[in-house]
């Protein structure tokens, strides 16, 4: 899906204050309300926009300790990988890759010795074969999208 200008400024503006209603963005957008309101649910039925929920920091949680954990799956058994980690609470994003393995997780912990814990049950199935794990040290440019939406944006 390809956005312009005006997407790109109603994204920011919901990034900034995702709590504003259309009228008001509409408003400061300079736009017609109607025309705020058809942009917002093209960007959401796109797929661009995914949803409205809040941010939710997992070291405010109790969870400050951050992982990447590449995993090795026996042939046959992805889906039931899936499936049980899905059931795991701090992992918090799963991607089939190439290269080295073939899955990556984000995975919290309460602590190191807490991540040795989550690992354990990562790894708990059968059809894991092998894993790797690296500790986040720092995390200098933390997820963002807007840059990459201004960039879609560009003429």
């Amino acid at each position: 899906m390809t956005i312009d200008a005006l997407d790109a400024r109603l994204i920011e503006l919901l990034a900034r204050e995702p709590r504003i209603g259309v009228l008001e963005a509409s408003r400061r957008l300079g736009v017609a309300r109607g025309t705020a309101q058809a942009r917002l649910e093209k960007l959401r039925v796109g797929g661009v926009i995914r949803g409205f929920g809040p941010e939710v920091d997992p070291a405010a949680l109790g969870f400050p300790v951050t992982a990447f954990a590449t995993l090795e799956i026996k042939q046959g058994q992805g889906d039931e990988v899936r499936r049980h980690l899905a059931g795991v609470p701090e992992v918090l994003e799963l991607h089939t890759i190439t290269g080295e393995g073939d899955m990556l997780c984000r995975l919290v912990a309460r602590s190191n010795a807490d991540l040795q814990r989550v690992i354990d049950r990562v790894v708990g199935l059968d059809g894991i074969v092998r894993s790797s794990t690296a500790i986040v040290m720092e995390n200098p440019v933390p997820l963002r999208t807007l840059p990459l939406v201004r960039h879609a944006a560009a003429p």
